[in-house]
């Protein structure tokens, strides 16, 4: 089987396990925004607002040691050491920041504005995620994607069942006399959503605890000071995605007047989900990606088959910008329930092509990886992430939202170029940027007139949408016959 083949067979699985779990998760996005779950559009904003400090605490407490993980695992000759050294160091920072934020618990609460009773529930379900993160690499690093897939749709099944339950079925159930009229709470929502979350991670542990049972108790501290220095430029970068990702909810949050602020982030955020499809795409492709970049990296010509790569993603990439944008309007009813988000729509074509560049940007990224300069990476995401400031910090007042999407865009596109840039002069890959190019540049332009000039005549839309599905694969159909070919 040859290495593409591979590839794309690690990505079509990795993609069940990330795609499906979100696909079921998205559900929530409809459940959330339908008239009478949640109180208002402000308290979905709420919600919201909690996420994005998830997001950031999540990349804090891992820390670069997952991508540190796959390096040393595929480098090392003592893989047990490698296994031991990451797993204690992530138990050891993770007990002791559990303990920390329990101990700090209110004064927290105080600075970040949020309900201590949320941020209690949030510090035990961080821990739980944090203490996953090296028995989850390890499944990928040892090719057991089946494993992973079906850990990762459960955890999500879990949490969606328990959302449904808790916002829907209890408050029917609790109507009626019984044991549910006590354990249901009236403006308990917010609350009901993070248990369902806890619940599923600490299922999620349960699944993956034989990892701690039959690793080797190796620590090497030579090694993982090695590792850490790998790590940390990984971990600032980390920072600063996390900072273009969701920070914006964060600003507009604190920018915007109070009495506005939630409305118009959980308008934001509902209409934002609806761009998810890129970013199920673009996760997924990671996912297959990351230990193929590694794995392959001492085998004759790698740079071919990672420039191969690239062009795939943008012309998959291309076809789901797309028609995400001409069916836009249909998907949004199943999306976004209630109307009193749809305001935020004129996002929803900026946040794929943002999706787009950051998928883009991270298949550019195997060369900082490989040549161990992961410090790049960090400047790189620390450069998007002052644009991603500066720009929500000096527009929001005036635009809200709107210049929340455009500086998601702008950051990301930068970050792109910036990592081909560089790329070019300390690990050349031969990419073909003409095909790259017209495939942007065709999708971009058929996406713009689609949204904005043609919205709603989905004669015209699907028309473009076609004539370029022609394109690609007229350009790829011998190719896609070379993967599909069996052996």
């Amino acid at each position: 089987m040859s290495a593409l083949k591979s590839l794309f067979k690690q990505t079509f699985i990795y993609g069940l396990a990330t795609v499906l779990p979100r696909m079921l998760s998205f559900l929530l996005v409809p459940l959330y925004t339908t008239d009478g779950v949640l109180s208002s559009v402000a308290e979905y904003g709420k919600v919201s607002v909690i996420f994005s400090y998830f997001v950031l605490f999540n990349v804090i407490l891992a820390y670069g040691m997952e991508t540190a993980f796959f390096r040393f695992f595929n480098k090392e000759d003592d893989k047990d050491s490698v296994i031991g050294t990451s797993a204690i160091s992530l138990i050891v920072s993770s007990i002791g920041f559990f303990v920390l934020a329990l101990i700090l618990q209110n004064q927290i609460a105080a600075l970040i504005q949020i309900d201590v009773k949320y941020i209690n529930l949030v510090i035990w379900i961080l821990l739980l995620d944090a203490l996953v993160i090296i028995p989850f690499a390890w499944l990928r690093a040892t090719a057991q994607p089946m494993r992973y897939a079906i850990i990762k749709i459960l955890n999500v099944a879990i949490n969606l069942g328990l959302n449904l339950f808790f916002l829907l079925a209890l408050k029917d159930l609790a109507s009626k006399e019984g044991i549910f009229e006590t354990i249901y709470k009236p403006n308990f929502e917010i609350s009901y959503i993070f248990i369902a979350n806890l619940v599923a991670s600490a299922v999620t542990l349960i699944l993956v605890i034989s990892f701690y049972t039959k690793i080797k108790y190796k620590f090497d501290s030579k090694l993982w000071k090695t590792m850490f220095r790998y790590a940390f430029p990984v971990l600032i970068a980390g920072v600063a995605f996390s900072i273009n990702e969701t920070f914006d909810r964060i600003l507009l949050d604190r920018l915007l007047p109070p009495d506005i602020a939630e409305t118009e982030i959980g308008m934001y955020s509902a209409c934002y989900k609806i761009a998810l499809f890129m970013t199920l795409f673009a996760t997924a492709y990671r996912l297959g990606i990351e230990p193929f970049f590694f794995s392959h990296a001492k085998t004759d010509n790698p740079q071919k088959n990672y420039a191969r790569i690239l062009e795939f993603f943008v012309a998959f990439g291309s076809i789901i910008m797309l028609g995400v944008v001409v069916f836009a309007d249909i998907l949004k009813p199943y999306i976004v329930r209630s109307e009193e988000y749809w305001e935020a729509m004129w996002v929803v074509p900026i946040i794929l092509l943002a999706n787009f560049c950051l998928g883009i940007y991270h298949n550019l990224s195997v060369w900082y990886k490989i040549t161990d300069r992961t410090k790049f990476g960090a400047y790189i995401s620390i450069v998007g992430a002052i644009i991603t400031l500066t720009i929500n910090i000096i527009f929001i007042k005036t635009y809200s939202y709107k210049a929340s999407a455009i500086a998601t865009l702008v950051a990301y596109t930068i970050m792109m170029l910036l990592s081909y840039y560089f790329g070019r002069k300390y690990y050349p890959i031969p990419y073909n940027l003409k095909k790259i190019g017209i495939y942007l540049i065709l999708s971009i332009s058929l996406s713009i007139l689609s949204f904005y000039y043609f919205r709603g005549d989905y004669l015209i839309g699907i028309s473009m949408l076609i004539v370029f599905l022609g394109i690609v694969f007229y350009s790829e159909k011998n190719e896609l016959k070379q993967i599909l070919k069996t052996r």
